[in-house]
């Protein structure tokens, strides 16, 4: 039977479980951002990459920035599931980064408005918003790494993950 997305995309597996698991991942190999280098988003995305493909290697799929028609999603997951009448599909999920840089506001509305059109366009109720703290005074990984839910504008559900 072929892979299809055209069945119901429901969450199975567990978001919390996923981002904390990468949050401890984070902690251990974060330090990267620690130097003065440039590409520091590049940097977050690769971070972050690395830790993905240990989870999607039973079968998954990440595209990098995903075209959308404006602007692009950052990664969108794909990954196969067999849904309760046991038909084969793919479960989609869209992760969005943003970079707190030093002197710059918070990026998190910018990131929320942002993710809103890319849900709508893969017609998902829920993305990740994952916001790395660039800024010289912040807090430790291990103190300042947080994950909490929260509405976009338009009223989506998303997963905001400050690493």
């Amino acid at each position: 039977m072929p892979w299809t997305t055209e069945c119901h995309r429901p969450t199975t597996v567990s978001r919390p479980a996923i981002l904390q698991g990468f949050l401890t991942f984070w902690r251990r190999n974060g330090e990267i951002l620690q130097s003065r280098e440039t590409y520091h988003e590049a940097a977050c995305h690769l971070i972050f990459m690395a830790w993905l493909h240990r989870v999607v290697n039973g079968g998954g799929v990440i595209d990098r920035e995903y075209a959308l028609g404006r602007g692009r999603i950052d990664i969108c997951v794909q990954w196969p599931y067999t849904d309760a009448d046991g038909k084969r599909c793919w479960q989609w999920e869209d992760i969005e980064f943003k970079v707190h840089q030093p002197r710059q506001p918070d990026p998190v509305e910018d990131g929320l408005h942002q993710l809103d059109g890319y849900l709508d366009r893969l017609d998902l109720s829920h993305g990740t918003l994952i916001v790395f703290d660039r800024r010289p005074t912040t807090p430790h990984l291990l103190e300042r790494s947080a994950i909490e839910q929260v509405t976009s504008p338009r009223g989506h559900a998303v997963t905001l993950v400050r690493a």
